[in-house]
C-alpha cells in the first residue's frame, strides 16, 4: 500500500471534491484563518456575512472596528479572538502589497512570511498556500493524522514539518512526474478530510471504509 494508491481508492469511491469553494484568493485565506477549530459550515455563515457587509477586502477589514468584525464572523467561533487574527492577517497582506507582490515570493519565503502573522500556525499557512496560491505543499490535519497512522503507513505523531515532508517526497517518487502535485495535493487533502468526517472517525466505520480490506486497525 502506498500514498498514491490510498489517493486514488479515495477518489474512486467520493469523487473530485473541488476543494476549496472561494470566490477569490483572498477569500480563500480568510476561511482559511477563520475555519480553526470549528466546522467549515460555521465559517460558511462567517464569510456570508462578510460578503452582505460589503468587507471582503482586507483594506475594508481593516478599517472596520474589531468588534464589527467580530459580530460578522460570530459563527465561526472564537470571534473575538478571531477577528484579531484576520486583522493581523489583514495588516500583513496589505503591508506586503496584497496578492499579486506576494505572488512573486519562493514558497520557502511565502511560507515563512505567513508563519510570522501572530495566529497563523503551520496548518493555516499550508492551507493558504496551496489553495490560494497553488504551491506544492502537503496539508497535515488531525485527519491525516489519524488516517495514516491506522493504515500504519505513519506513527502518526510525528512533528508536522517532517510528516508533510514525507508525505510530499513519497507522492513525488510514486508518481513519478506523471501528476502535477498542486492539483493532486489539493485534491488528496480534501478526500482524506472527507473521509475522516464520514468514514474513519475517533470511532471508525470500518464496515463501510473503502480502505478496510489494506487497514490493520480495521475493525473485522
Amino acid at each position: 500500500m502506498n500514498f498514491l494508491k490510498v489517493h486514488d481508492l479515495l477518489l474512486e469511491t467520493y469523487g473530485p471534491q473541488r476543494w476549496w469553494p472561494a470566490r477569490t484568493p483572498f477569500e480563500v485565506m480568510v476561511g482559511a484563518v477563520l475555519t480553526q477549530n470549528t466546522a467549515w459550515t460555521n465559517v460558511e455563515k462567517a464569510i456570508a456575512k462578510l460578503h452582505e457587509a460589503g468587507a471582503m477586502e482586507a483594506e475594508l477589514i481593516l478599517k472596520t472596528p474589531q468588534r464589527r468584525v467580530a459580530a460578522w464572523i460570530r459563527s465561526a467561533g472564537y470571534f473575538n479572538v478571531k477577528a484579531k487574527r484576520l486583522r493581523n492577517f489583514c495588516a500583513w497582506y496589505v503591508g506586503h502589497g496584497g496578492e499579486k507582490r506576494l505572488r512573486r515570493l519562493e514558497t520557502v519565503a511565502l511560507r515563512h512570511e505567513l508563519l510570522s502573522i501572530n495566529g497563523v500556525g503551520p496548518e493555516t499557512a499550508d492551507d493558504i498556500l496551496l489553495y490560494a496560491f497553488h504551491r506544492p505543499v502537503f496539508v497535515i490535519d488531525a485527519y491525516t493524522r489519524r488516517l495514516f497512522s491506522r493504515l500504519r503507513m505513519l506513527e502518526g505523531d510525528e512533528p508536522y514539518d517532517e510528516m508533510r515532508a514525507h508525505i510530499e517526497a513519497r507522492l513525488r517518487r510514486e508518481t513519478r512526474s506523471k501528476r502535477k502535485m498542486v492539483p493532486l495535493f489539493n485534491e488528496y487533502h480534501a478526500l482524506i478530510v472527507r473521509h475522516g468526517k464520514e468514514i474513519c472517525k475517533p470511532r471508525p466505520r470500518c464496515g463501510v471504509c473503502c480502505l478496510a480490506v489494506h487497514c490493520p486497525a480495521a475493525e473485522r
